[in-house]
């Protein structure tokens, strides 16, 4: 290869790496515009999404600028309207104050118009006072003259009755002192008789005065606490809404009717009277629970064996809780403070019991307030004269038997209960069972009397019929596996019933003709007795 080839071959190398530097310079240039063109847009778009948040967020402060000035626009008005208003309450307050020194200075203006006329009085009394020293002055002045003339003729008359006596020594042959003994023995004796004279019609007298005047407080405290009486009955009236419930009463067979009987002692007719059931029975306490029973068992409509003696025995207990509830509100009712709970309960049980007929707290009631109204007139303690009167029949309700009178059994439990000794002493004493020592003793006898001398009353036959009822019940319950005994029917009848494990039906049967001989050997009564023994076997298993 020759140089000149050489040389062509370097100069088209040249030549060719230049055409190829200027190409890519083109082209790198053409890059370059494209980029700066792209650049530019992009710059362009950024420019336009900058210009778009400035607005945003110039438009959200704004807003927040707005909603700042409103927030400070609204408590400035909240404060300026509390400044308003406790610049009005100030100016309210001032203005009060205004008034007040104003009637204050018109009550200074009529004080000082007081003072100025008391002054005036006042000056007047002064001078009026003057006016009566002098005149007393003048009035001392004459007494004085008249004392000295008095005390002049005074000393004249002893001089005088000096010469008087010596003439009339002389006349008499006795001296002064003589003559005034025997003067003296004279009038004694005068005095004496007329004495005794004005004793004896003063004696007369206030015999005479003092039967008016007890005739008048007793009268007066009858008429202050008069009362209505009512005979306490035998029967309750159950109502009921329609005749239908008395085929559930009754129960198939008679069941249901037999297992309340059985459970309450009483006897429940139900006969052709509309809407109504009578319970029939001496005590009060079983008829209450009865009816009671009764109204629990319509309500509920579940009316069975069962249910009847789970009805009754929460009867029992409710009325239990009655008991309490009545003497708590009897003593309230009284104004009567501090007596035991115990004496609270039978004064409740009260309510349940009758004397003669007369409802035993109805009774115990008025004559505590007979005992207020006749000690109050008399001047004594009136409250522990109520107390008295209330608690005067207490033993009446003791539920075990006693051989003592209920008077003394009454004395016994108030002595048990720390009772004041004035009233256990009015207790016992009220019917004369122990000697009276307190003046409140022969007013509880007084007012028992009187309470119980009212027209209806009391009635004697009703004591006597509730006290054979009891002794029939006690004849029969003495007899071996009697469980529990009941009369009924006006003691017509008499239903025992015994425990089926300890008497056989054969027994049953000569246990009611052995209570029916010795009802005819030791009792008396009319007619006849129907002696009625239940014997019933119950056979109770548990599903477990």
């Amino acid at each position: 290869m020759t140089t000149t080839s050489i040389i062509l071959i370097i100069l088209c190398s040249v030549i060719a790496a230049g055409i190829g530097v200027f190409m890519g310079r083109k082209s790198l240039q053409g890059a370059i515009a494209d980029k700066q063109q792209e650049a530019e847009a992009k710059a362009a778009d950024i420019l336009k999404t900058a210009e778009l948040q400035a607005e945003t967020i110039k438009k959200d402060r704004m807003l927040e600028a707005k909603e700042k000035f409103l927030r400070l626009k609204s408590e400035f008005e909240e404060q300026t309207n509390e400044k308003r208003g406790l610049l009005q309450q100030n100016e309210a307050k001032l203005k009060q104050r205004e008034q007040q020194l104003a009637q204050q200075a018109d009550q200074q203006r009529t004080r000082e118009g007081e003072l100025n006329q008391l002054k005036n009085e006042i000056n007047l009394i002064k001078n009026e006072v003057g006016q009566q020293k002098n005149a007393l002055a003048q009035q001392v002045e004459a007494l004085n003259k008249r004392n000295e003339d008095v005390e002049r003729r005074q000393a004249e008359a002893d001089k005088m009755l000096a010469e008087q006596v010596s003439q009339l020594e002389k006349i008499a042959g006795l001296s002064a002192e003589q003559a005034l003994e025997r003067m003296v023995d004279t009038l004694k004796g005068e005095a004496d008789t007329r004495a005794s004279a004005y004793v004896k019609n003063m004696l007369e007298e206030a015999k005479l005065t003092a039967t008016k005047e007890a005739k008048k407080v007793v009268i007066d405290t009858i008429q202050r606490t008069a009362t209505e009486h009512a005979i306490e009955n035998c029967v309750s009236i159950f109502n009921i809404e329609s005749d239908d419930i008395k085929g559930k009463i009754i129960g198939r067979e008679g069941r249901n009717i037999r297992a309340l009987e059985a459970a309450t002692g009483v006897e429940i007719i139900v006969d052709d009277t509309p809407e109504a059931i009578i319970i029939s029975g001496f005590d009060p306490v079983r008829r209450e629970v009865a009816r009671l029973s009764l109204h629990r068992l319509v309500q509920d409509g579940r009316i069975h064996p069962a249910r009847i003696e789970e009805i009754v025995a929460k009867t029992r207990k409710n009325i239990e809780d009655e008991i309490v509830e009545i003497g708590e509100r009897t003593v309230i009712d009284l104004g009567i403070h501090g007596l035991h709970p115990e004496l609270i309960k039978m004064i409740g049980r009260m309510r349940f019991r009758s004397s003669y007929g007369q409802n035993l707290l109805q009774h115990s009631r008025e004559v505590a307030k007979l005992c207020a109204t006749m000690a109050a007139e008399l001047g004594l303690n009136a409250k522990l004269a109520k107390r008295a009167g209330l608690l005067h029949d207490i033993g009446k309700v003791w539920p075990e038997e006693a051989e003592l009178p209920h008077a003394l059994l009454g004395m016994e439990l108030a002595k048990k209960y720390k009772e004041n000794p004035e009233v256990i002493n009015a207790i016992g004493a009220h019917h004369d069972e122990i000697e009276m020592t307190s003046m409140i003793s022969p007013i509880v006898q007084v007012c028992d009397a009187v309470s119980g001398s009212r027209p209806g009353a009391r009635r004697e036959m009703m004591e006597s019929y509730i006290k054979r009822l009891k002794e029939l019940e006690e004849l029969a319950t003495n007899f071996q596996g009697v469980v529990k005994c009941y009369a009924i029917q006006a003691g017509r009848e008499l239903r025992v019933m015994v425990d089926a494990d300890h008497v056989t039906d054969e027994r049953a049967g000569t246990l009611s003709f052995e209570i029916s001989q010795k009802i005819e050997k030791e009792m008396q009564y009319p007619g006849q007795i129907k002696v009625t023994v239940i014997r019933e076997m119950r056979s109770v298993a548990y599903a477990k």
